[in-house]
């Protein structure tokens, strides 16, 4: 959903407050992750941008967040507070950034975003596609718009966004380096994944914000959690159940299939108090405790899954980043251990932390229920 649209007059009394257009040698063309050539300033100062904060983080560094002058707040401050106030007390602009508002609560509006006169903004191709009239509204004001996609789930995608992000921010070097390490890590996991051969793993993934009692969203192939599935070789069971990108799929369809790999997505949501807990502050008995309710469910405990002790948690916020290639090599190790045995993807994430992001690591992200 977006706002009404703007008249006319409106418009154009707000484009006028915008600087005027650079000459064409301040400008350079950069591509975009659906392969749009945009022109940008060659050194774009009033930044508004509306997802992915770790990987803009990662990529254009503390500094980049000075020339951020508005940001979609309820994507991190809304749903995973408590690592963005890791980020707050680091980045004291954090507190105050003014809100363009999120398509899906239908507050993101041209007008929000005019009105800070930006000279870029960086939008997910998921905002791109919800919210046509508003960035035609602001295409119209002469502010370019450059989107990334990291919820595609690509090696594609994941680099030509890293890429554009780093090009705009002037931090291609850096870009570069994190663009590199995820398809090398990536490729690894996936060529070896696909050497060890044996027949596709059956493999469920549900959304755990409601907790045992609610049954969560799960992914089909085409996206996230489903696309990694595809990615390493497992059988998605809830392939043809969905007809979008996410959705719940019956539970008499989860016992008729059979997993023989869980995992739930967790995460240290706010207001969700049964949710499966992840993150900084989450010791793995908490986990394991929010956890356990999921074993218990009926007719659960006759699952492969289960009875295995392949019952795992999984923070949400891995998927769809530049480091979810830790997550992939955590489901990778359980599909195929014999190849993966001397693997520890807690210890890729914690590496890294250490080497791209301004937060120390600590916390669970992913483990089994069963020690």
């Amino acid at each position: 959903m977006t706002r009404p649209i703007l008249g006319r007059r409106a418009l154009l009394a707000a484009a006028a407050l915008l600087p005027a257009a650079p000459a064409l040698a301040q400008t350079r063309t950069i591509t975009d992750a659906l392969g749009r050539e945009v022109v940008v300033k060659q050194r774009p100062e009033r930044v508004v941008t509306c997802f992915n904060y770790e990987e803009f983080t990662a990529i254009a560094g503390l500094n980049g967040w000075q020339r951020v002058v508005g940001m979609n707040r309820v994507v991190w401050e809304g749903w995973r507070p408590a690592i963005f106030s890791r980020y707050r007390a680091l980045i004291p602009a954090l507190a105050t950034l003014p809100d363009v508002g999120n398509t899906d609560e239908g507050t993101f509006a041209a007008e929000k975003v005019i009105g800070l006169r930006p000279d870029l903004v960086m939008m997910p191709a998921w905002t791109w596609a919800a919210a046509e009239t508003a960035r035609n509204q602001i295409a119209a004001a002469g502010i370019p718009i450059l989107v990334f996609d990291y919820n595609a789930q690509t090696l594609e995608r994941h680099l030509s966004s890293t890429r554009a992000i780093g090009a705009a921010m002037g931090e291609t070097d850096r870009a570069e380096q994190l663009a590199q390490r995820y398809q090398r890590n990536i490729e690894d996991i996936l060529n070896r994944s696909a050497q060890a051969g044996g027949p596709k793993p059956r493999a469920y993934i549900e959304l755990g914000q409601g907790g045992a009692a609610v049954i969560g969203n799960s992914y089909p192939p085409v996206t996230m959690w489903g696309r990694i599935f595809e990615m390493l070789g497992a059988q998605n069971i809830a392939a043809g159940r969905i007809p979008g990108n996410y959705g719940p799929i019956p539970a008499e369809a989860v016992l008729a299939s059979d997993p023989q790999f869980v995992f739930i997505g967790a995460s240290s949501w706010t207001g969700r108090p049964n949710a499966v807990r992840t993150g900084y502050d989450v010791p793995p008995e908490v986990t394991r405790a929010s956890l356990g309710p999921y074993a218990q469910r009926p007719g659960w405990a006759g699952l492969s899954a289960i009875r295995a002790g392949e019952l795992h948690a999984m923070e949400h916020g891995l998927c769809r980043t530049l480091f979810d290639d830790t997550a992939a090599l955590y489901m990778a190790r359980r599909f195929h251990p014999g190849a993966f045995a001397d693997d520890d993807p807690v210890a890729v994430l914690a590496d890294y932390h250490a080497r791209f992001l301004p937060v120390p690591f600590s916390g669970t992200w992913m483990l089994p229920w069963r020690t």
